[in-house]
């Protein structure tokens, strides 16, 4: 049987120029499983990566928006309405996707720009039935 940290590593090989991947808990922040190839991706480095991840996703401002978004339509307040973000930095490439069935954990996969964009959504949305399973 995989473990988190294993499907982790097979996500990151299997995407050309793939650097890292990693399950989030969206509640606490903490790490569930992660894996990559980059010698300065210390513990202290991931862990602040997963923290950034965690704001952008549940973050105070996003909360806000999600309750002025629900003002405006006249509905009742949404939360958690991001479920997906590709962000691109000079050098690298960021995917990250709310598991659809376990909405408190998010994945994210880190690319050089070497990656081909479709084959990053596609490595990150094939490994979500690996990892639900794993998560609670």
């Amino acid at each position: 049987m995989s473990t988190l940290n294993e499907i982790a590593k097979a996500v990151t090989d299997s995407v050309d120029d793939g650097l890292g991947f990693a399950i989030v808990d969206l509640e606490s922040g903490l790490l569930l499983g992660a894996a990559h190839n980059v010698p300065y991706f210390t513990q202290s480095y991931l862990d602040a990566v997963a923290a950034a991840a965690v704001d952008m996703f549940r973050g105070r401002t996003v909360s806000a928006v999600e309750q002025l978004l629900a003002q405006q339509r006249g509905t009742a307040a949404s939360t958690h309405l991001i479920k997906e973000v590709q962000m691109t930095t000079d050098k690298t490439y960021h995917f990250m996707l709310v598991l659809p069935n376990k909405p408190n954990a998010l994945v994210v996969l880190i690319t050089g720009k070497r990656a081909n964009l479709g084959f990053g959504w596609s490595a990150v949305r094939q490994a979500v039935p690996q990892i639900e399973p794993f998560v609670p």
